[in-house]
């Protein structure tokens, strides 16, 4: 087989959701004045937040309900930054679907420079709205965090603060992007069902559904704050959702089956490069499994494995009927110690599958690119 290199795999940066709420989980009311929610101390420590990081994110719906300028405010720790040779504030990042950006808000007239990170269809909108008030920058046809997260990778940001709203902190939540959660607890209710909350309904990746860590709690004045671990295993890089976009080009040519799913699977090694490819009923055998077919491909003891990560557009099994050993129990077998997945195995042909569990339990780390799962699903679509 030939080798195919892989995209540079950067790495992502570090990214701190920070939010404040009341007791029954809101950032807002209903009303079109500005909810205040945190103290003067616990603007402070946000005000710090602010300085230790790279670049500062909110979404376009903040900035048009709040019209913030989004800057560190202390001098001094301002003079800190451009001491230690940053600039005197840290890069503006906003994201909308839209485009429809107001050249008027503060956000772009205040601080340092500004990116906006638009779907390709907003982009041409956004450039004619703002002109030389920011650089606007592409994300490809959906607004893909993960592409967002690379292309400040590139800019040197390493630390990136997420402000909210509601929309952004499930965005990046649901897409497995969170490293920290820092979440300020105002003591009252605001009871509104209109009202935004810290999030909304989505699809939550099992790293943000399981327990968090929590590594730290602090009392300011009567807020409490609330700090989380959500990633400790690791995140989804740029390389990972291009690989995952090839296991579901794959799946597209399994045979067929009204009794099993189409499922693409691809080995990498520690260097970037492909070791082996399979989809789901390769070679006419109506049982073989994607993950299993790329595994064959290899010797059982190749050293490669050892670094490898494994790319499936569907949850390893880890029960079945057509084979004495599930897949789950193959990848754990190999060694293999990275597993990415696009979607988790619904309940059709078996009810509990737990194939993810079993490969964390032997010591794996397992992700999944929820950015990807709609695709992979389509492919299964006739099931």
């Amino acid at each position: 087989m030939t080798e195919q290199p892989a995209p540079s795999p950067a790495l992502l940066p570090h990214v701190l959701l920070s939010a404040a709420m009341s007791l029954d989980g809101h950032i807002d009311d209903a009303t079109a004045e500005r909810l205040v929610l945190s103290t003067p101390e616990d603007l402070d420590r946000v005000d710090q937040l602010r300085a230790e990081s790279d670049a500062i994110l909110v979404g376009a719906g903040t900035l048009r309900a709040d019209n913030p300028r989004l800057l560190v405010n202390s001098p001094e720790r301002r003079a800190e930054r451009t001491a230690r040779g940053l600039p005197e504030y840290p890069l503006k990042v906003t994201l909308s679907g839209s485009g429809e950006l107001d050249p008027d808000w503060r956000f772009w007239h205040t601080g340092g420079a500004r990116v906006v990170y638009t779907p390709d269809t907003a982009v041409g909108t956004a450039r004619r709205r703002l002109g030389a008030l920011a650089e606007v920058v592409p994300t490809g046809p959906s607004l893909d965090p993960v592409t967002l997260l690379a292309d400040l990778a590139s800019r040197g940001v390493s630390r990136l603060m997420v402000e909210g709203g509601s929309t952004v902190h499930t965005l990046f939540l649901t897409s497995g992007l969170v490293d920290e959660i820092q979440l300020a607890v105002a003591p009252f209710f605001v009871g509104e069902a209109e009202a935004p909350r810290f999030t909304g309904p989505g699809a939550f990746p099992q790293s943000a559904r399981r327990r968090m860590t929590l590594t730290g709690t602090q009392t300011l004045g009567d807020i409490a704050v609330l700090r989380y671990a959500v990633q400790p295993t690791g995140k989804v890089t740029a390389a990972d959702l291009e690989w995952m976009r090839l296991a579901v080009d794959l799946s597209r040519q399994c045979p067929p089956s009204e009794t099993a799913f189409s499922v693409g699977a691809v080995i990498v090694g520690a260097d970037g490069r492909e070791l082996a490819r399979g989809y789901s009923r390769e070679g006419g055998d109506p049982t073989v499994h994607a993950e299993e077919a790329a595994l064959a491909k290899l010797p059982a003891d190749d050293p490669r494995l050892r670094g490898a990560t494994i790319y499936s557009t569907l949850e390893p099994c880890s029960r079945r009927a057509s084979r004495p050993r599930p897949c789950a129990e193959l990848i754990r077998a190999a060694g293999i110690p990275r597993v990415v997945m696009a979607w988790r195995e619904p309940a059709l042909f078996v009810a509990d599958c737990v194939g993810a569990e079993l490969l964390e339990a032997a010591g794996a780390t397992v992700l999944e690119t929820p950015q990807l799962a709609e695709e992979a699903r389509a492919v299964n679509s006739h099931l």
